[in-house]
Formats: structure tokens, C-alpha cells, sequence
């Protein structure tokens, strides 16, 4: 798939998701596979770019290209000074934010909230497209609610103000993450327009992103909440759309690998105590599918410091690797 000059390659695309798509998970993903990784998303107000958490997720030093930079907001004006802003920061895709569902950001009418107001969708498209030289993709939902599903609509204004991707996530912003992805839309959409359309939603497998290429006709998948403590679903996924064959699940081995170097990122990125706190999530993501998760759980939830928490979880696979009982783990 072509965004602008910059190829996607495998078609296999980590979703922006607050609080997880930092620094350390993007390069971890693009290493074990993704062929881009999507920021977390920025906001457009100028006030609050020089907080420590804006620097933060500004901070793209040493990322693998294409480097894609969401943004969020509500006045097309300040939308286009925010991709301006990250293009001169190193961003070469700026992605805006319009599929966002939560109830802090649709309060202010960013994220899927704009799909309320189609004019004002256009006058940021326009605004955006613009400002910078770069390509410009969006990310929408089907819709507001089950009474007003307008992406198609959205979607043909985005290609007419020359965005040059588009990603819909399969559900209205009232459902949340509840139910099931309408797939069937996402194919109407693509089938409608000629930019590449990304399909997001529900994808949890490799197996699953095949089926759902070929049920929407997308130039790509993008996957989010199923790469939460499985990282490695983009090479397994790119595996299976090259070659229509199954990789072997990861070794405990490299699981304990990409788990400690993944912690050692944490840690020296944000520092302690951040670095140890925000690990635990990661943590427990890795552990969510695994017979010992309440185990696990009870062995990193102790550590205090990124010392504790490395030693710990080495010492709890180590002892899984060697096949001693939970008990002598935890």
C-alpha cells in the first residue's frame, strides 16, 4: 500500500491507541513487524505542546520510517499549525484524529465527535491538507450512532480535500468497543472511493486479517487492542498474507526477551517512577492469555523499581522455561 511516497509494507497497521502507542510499543511493533505504527494522538492546542507529556509523544528520535503522527482538535486553523508543528518535528505521515470514542475527547467534539458537523470535517481536511507536504490520513468510525451512520459521506469528502489514506474503524462512537465490526460498510467505502482505505476492527488473528481483506477489498489492516501483550501479531499476520501459512507461536524464550527489552524501553524512556507504573499494564497484557496470569500478576505487581521489575519477571520466565512449578515462581 502507497501513503503519499512512503510504501506500507506488510499491510499491517498499529492503530493510535492513548496511552499505549508511546515510543517504546511503536518501535517494539515496526520490529516485530508492523509495517506502520500510528502514534498516540497530539493535541492541536499550541498551550500545552511544551508539557512533559506532549514532549513526549512528540518525541520520534531514532523511529524507523514512515513516522505517523496523529493529531487531534476542533478549529481547522489550529489543526493545521499542530501538523506544521509535528512535520517540523519529524512527523512525514500526519494523521487526524475523527474515531476517537471517549467521553473526554467527543466532550470537547474532537475525535469521533466531529463526524457531527460534515461542514467543519471539510474546512479541517482542507485546512490540513494545506499546511503541509506531507501526506494526510484520517481515521474515522462508521458513525455517531446507529440513526446516523455517515462515513461513506465522510469518506468522500476526505478523498475530495485530498487526504491520502483513509482508516474507519467498524463501529458508530456510541458502541464503543461493544459488538461487532461492520465490515460491510468499510467494503461500501472502499468500493467507493480510489485512495487506499484501511480496515480497522476486531482483527485478532492473522487468519482473521486475510478474511476480512477479503471481505472489505482494503488496501490494508489495521490492528489496536489485539496487539496489547502481542506484539508479534504483525509478522504473523504479514506471514500469513504472503504465504497463507501459520507461524509457530513465539518460545517462551523470546516472549522473555521482548518482554524485559520492551521493559528496559519503558524505563529509560520515562524514567522511575513512570517507567515501572506504566510497565504493569504491559505487564498484564503480556500475561492476559496465559494460565499464570494471577501468578504473574502477583510477582511484577510487587516490584517498586525498574530493577525489581526486571529481575522479577526474568527470574518468573526463567523459572516458567525450566518448568518448575508456578508456586516456586510466584
Amino acid at each position: 500500500m502507497q501513503i503519499g511516497r512512503h510504501r506500507i509494507d506488510p499491510p499491517v497497521i498499529l492503530a493510535p491507541m492513548a496511552g499505549v502507542t508511546d515510543k517504546p510499543f511503536r518501535q517494539l511493533c515496526k520490529r516485530l513487524g508492523a509495517g506502520l505504527a500510528v502514534s498516540e494522538m497530539t493535541i492541536s492546542d499550541p498551550r500545552f505542546w511544551k508539557t512533559e507529556k506532549s514532549l513526549r509523544r512528540m518525541d520520534h528520535l531514532g523511529e524507523p520510517d514512515p513516522i505517523s503522527v496523529q493529531i487531534a482538535g476542533t478549529v481547522p486553523e489550529l489543526l493545521a499549525d499542530a501538523a506544521r508543528y509535528n512535520v517540523d518535528h519529524g512527523a512525514q505521515i500526519v494523521d487526524i484524529n475523527m474515531g476517537c470514542p471517549a467521553k473526554k475527547v467527543c466532550n470537547a467534539w474532537a475525535g469521533s465527535a466531529l463526524m457531527r458537523d460534515e461542514a467543519l470535517v471539510a474546512r479541517i481536511l482542507a485546512a490540513v491538507v494545506r499546511a503541509v507536504d506531507v501526506p494526510v490520513t484520517l481515521k474515522i468510525r462508521t458513525g455517531w450512532d446507529a440513526c446516523h451512520k455517515n462515513a461513506p459521506v465522510i469518506a468522500r469528502i476526505a478523498q475530495d480535500a485530498g487526504v491520502a489514506a483513509l482508516a474507519v474503524h467498524g463501529r458508530t462512537r456510541d458502541q464503543q468497543y461493544t459488538g461487532q465490526a461492520e465490515y460491510g460498510t468499510i467494503a461500501a467505502i472502499k468500493a467507493d472511493l480510489s485512495i487506499p482505505v484501511i480496515v480497522n476492527g476486531d482483527i485478532d488473528s492473522p487468519r482473521k486479517a486475510a478474511e476480512v481483506l477479503a471481505q472489505t477489498g482494503c488496501d490494508a489492516v489495521m490492528i489496536g487492542r489485539a496487539a496489547q501483550g502481542r506484539p508479534w501479531i504483525f509478522r504473523e499476520s504479514a506471514h500469513f498474507l504472503a504465504t497463507g501459512e501459520s507461524l509457530p507461536e513465539p518460545s517462551l524464550q523470546e516472549v522473555r526477551d521482548v518482554l524485559l527489552g520492551h521493559l528496559r524501553h519503558l524505563h529509560e524512556f520515562y524514567g522511575e517512577p513512570a517507567g515501572v507504573r506504566i510497565a504493569r499494564k504491559h505487564l498484564g497484557w503480556y500475561a492476559k492469555d496465559r494460565p499464570e496470569n494471577t501468578a504473574f500478576r502477583a510477582v511484577v505487581n510487587r516490584a517498586e523499581s525498574a530493577a525489581a521489575q526486571i529481575a522479577l519477571t526474568a527470574e518468573y520466565f526463567d523459572a516458567l522455561i525450566a518448568g518448575e512449578p508456578l508456586s516456586m515462581a510466584a
